[in-house]
């Protein structure tokens, strides 16, 4: 599977190019700005792109720009973001642009398994969201929005839901049966006026995007 790597600080960049190598991954190219990062995916056209949200020229949003400008004539790219923090604008942002996409917060990479299987599933398509960002971004909304209907477990489901698990998944980790979560999900979507669907990563693009965009 063929990466690019976009990482401005070099130790960062060349543990990343480690990581993924030990995995099985071919980093085809490793740059450092934002500029940079739009050359190599026009280029090389990766399987995947692993992305500092902050890089030079700026260090504010350089490296999601040059995802999103990327995106426009390489439809469906898949990206992976890295960020020091939530950044929910820039959440909200490349979730609206299709499927392939996560949003890690650095910290993250430390535990290895757990990275290289976000960096598989986005890949693949799929979606791999940050617990923090999902949790920032549920708390966000105020006692009037139609958040506040969700019982603590439809909570739980739609987190686990937005970090892209599966309801098998999802029924491990909250030790319920797959009805159970299925009911669940049916649950969420009919209060925040969702249609159903069967497509994980329609349904968790379409749940974060109305959750940020704050309308129905």
């Amino acid at each position: 599977m063929r990466v690019v790597v976009a990482e401005d600080h070099a130790l960062l960049r060349d543990g990343l190019i480690r990581l993924l190598g030990a995995h099985d991954f071919d980093v085809v190219d490793a740059v450092a700005t934002g500029p940079l990062l739009l050359d190599a995916l026009t280029r090389h056209r990766p399987d995947i792109a692993v992305v500092d949200v902050r890089l030079p020229p700026t260090l504010t949003d350089d490296g999601l720009r040059a995802v999103v400008q990327a995106r426009r004539t390489q439809p469906g790219l898949p990206v992976l973001i890295l960020s020091q923090y939530v950044e929910q604008l820039y959440a909200r942002e490349l979730l609206s642009s299709g499927n392939g996409v996560g949003y890690l917060l650095k910290d993250r990479i430390g535990k290895v398994a757990e990275f290289v299987d976000a960096v598989r599933r986005v890949a693949a398509g799929g979606t791999a969201m940050d617990a923090e960002v999902i949790a920032q971004l549920l708390t966000r909304r105020g006692r009037d929005q139609p958040l506040s209907g969700l019982t603590a477990r439809e909570r739980e489901v739609l987190e686990l839901m937005a970090e892209g698990r599966s309801n098998a998944a999802i029924a491990g980790r909250l030790f319920i049966t797959e009805k159970s979560v299925g009911k669940h999900i049916t649950a969420i979507f009919l209060k925040l006026g969702l249609a159903p669907s069967d497509d994980d990563n329609r349904r968790v693009r379409a749940v974060l995007t109305y959750l940020q965009s704050g309308s129905r």
